[in-house]
């Protein structure tokens, strides 16, 4: 079986702000796939977050763009190595700009908080227990 992979567009409305924000946590872009309109951002070998212009993200759809500001279209999670890693992400995601929309959730094998990036799409950083995740 072959691994699949996952491309998650995002509509935004400044692209080098985007890649400057990301970049400042840490992230890079993938060149090939990258232009004026467009910025590839791999998350893992298989998950590839993908920014576009608000313009070009329209060639792909009839559906009007959600007004992040009040409305939330998607929530996407990305896990962490540590409680502390959690922060660290959260906390540069501030530092570049970002508004935490709430308090960090602690469930004591759980632990995430969240941030919503430069155009309201709202990014949640989650570590688990690993001894939690094997049983």
């Amino acid at each position: 079986m072959s691994s699949t992979m996952i491309f998650v567009n995002l509509p935004v409305k400044n692209l080098d702000a985007t890649k400057v924000f990301w970049s400042k946590l840490g992230y890079g872009f993938n060149a090939q796939f990258t232009d004026e309109n467009c910025a590839a951002m791999p998350i893992t070998d298989s998950i590839v977050a993908m920014f576009l212009t608000e313009a070009r993200f329209k060639d792909f759809t009839h559906k009007a763009i959600a007004d992040t500001s009040t409305t939330t279209s998607v929530l996407l999670c990305l896990s962490a190595e540590s409680r502390a890693a959690v922060d660290e992400i959260v906390d540069s995601a501030v530092g570049a700009g970002a508004t935490e929309p709430r308090a960090a959730q602690d469930y004591g094998t759980m632990y995430g908080r969240a941030f919503d990036d430069l155009d309201g799409h709202t990014w949640e950083i989650m570590w688990m227990d690993p001894a939690m995740v094997q049983a």
